[in-house]
């Protein structure tokens, strides 16, 4: 059972095995629109620490599944613990690594954990961990439950996606980072979607992943080199 997935293994077949560095997926509960499910981050994160550890050897913890979602207030199946705990959290679990693994890599689903891993981080330069965490990102992308995100999830299990309930773009209004930051995102989008989830494709999604997971194994690489 040395092979066997990290949650399948005992202790002792643990101990024996050469030190890894760990992937550690976090995901959300929070609305994506009217045809994405609300794990939708998630099963991101999930996603991008199994197409990287297909490509290089680490081991990857289970899921810590909820996260600071405050921002999607007011619609329906929000299950959020904010930031405080998720960076206190995360930190907890990020010093009980440091006698099992060389280093963690947080692989968050969830942009909105930015603040939140930004705190981890700084506690685990002053105590000496090796850390290093990975948000998504598209340069060319929308922001929420749009093209990025349906895109993805079209590769992973098309049947997640409502298609029929794709929604038509809705039109922001101006300074509206500023506002959702106020107020929520029910403040500037009926629908809960921050793009064109429309122009979604499986070649898009697929071009994605592939970037996501060679950002997670550089994160990885860059955690060896500074064992």
């Amino acid at each position: 059972m040395e092979n066997a997935p990290l949650s399948r293994r005992t202790s002792r077949e643990h101990s024996v095995l050469p030190p890894r560095v760990l992937l550690l997926p976090v995901g959300s509960f929070e609305q994506h629109g009217p045809h994405l499910p609300l794990s939708t981050d998630t099963i991101i994160a999930e996603t991008v620490c199994a197409d990287a550890a297909a490509i290089c050897e680490v081991d990857v913890a289970p899921t810590f599944a909820f996260s600071a979602s405050g921002e999607h207030d007011g619609f329906a199946g929000l299950l959020s613990i904010g930031t405080d705990v998720t960076a206190a959290a995360l930190t907890e679990l990020v010093r009980s690594a440091r006698a099992s693994w060389r280093g963690v890599v947080i692989v968050s689903g969830h942009g909105g954990n930015t603040t939140a891993l930004a705190r981890v981080a700084e506690v685990a330069r002053h105590e000496g961990d090796r850390l290093a965490y990975w948000v998504p990102r598209a340069d060319d992308g929308d922001a929420h439950a749009g093209e990025t995100e349906t895109s993805v999830i079209l590769t992973i299990d098309n049947s997640l996606v409502r298609e029929d309930e794709v929604p038509a773009d809705d039109q922001l209004p101006n300074g509206w980072r500023a506002i959702i930051q106020r107020e929520g995102l029910r403040a500037v989008t009926a629908s809960g979607v921050l793009g064109s989830p429309q122009r979604a494709t499986l070649a898009r999604g697929a071009d994605l992943r592939r970037r996501w997971c060679a950002e997670v194994v550089s994160l990885v690489e860059a955690l060896w080199e500074t064992a």
